[in-house]
């Protein structure tokens, strides 16, 4: 009889708690984020800009852009990283292009990249 009594209220006790244990540890984690796209970083509105310089043995292209919102960055002339599964072979200096940027383990980093319409 006291063994089903102990077991009846560790019963209890778990299910009382299992919603509470369920909570916790997951608040701001924004797991929406996540699925915006595969960088797990919020979709950005891509930027326009026109190409100075191609690096493609580096990876790296040179870009005078207008505003990148999603990097609360102004008009600039920078160099940025380029994410493997980007193609910069069609691109060259002097073409306008749209691309998105974002911050890729400490890296400016160019994730998408079209030549402008």
């Amino acid at each position: 009889m006291k063994t089903a009594i102990t077991v009846a209220a560790i019963a209890l006790i778990a299910a009382v708690n299992t919603p509470a244990i369920a909570e916790t540890g997951h608040h701001g984690m924004n797991h929406g984020a996540a699925m915006q796209h595969d960088a797990g970083q919020p979709m950005a509105k891509m930027s326009e800009g026109t190409v100075k310089k191609v690096d493609k043995a580096g990876r790296k292209i040179t870009i005078a852009h207008g505003p990148l919102a999603n990097l609360k960055m102004p008009p600039m002339t920078m160099t940025f990283d380029v994410q493997d599964k980007v193609v910069i072979d069609q691109v060259k200096p002097g073409d306008k292009i749209r691309f998105i940027a974002n911050d890729v383990a400490g890296a400016l980093t160019v994730t998408q990249l079209e030549n402008a319409k």
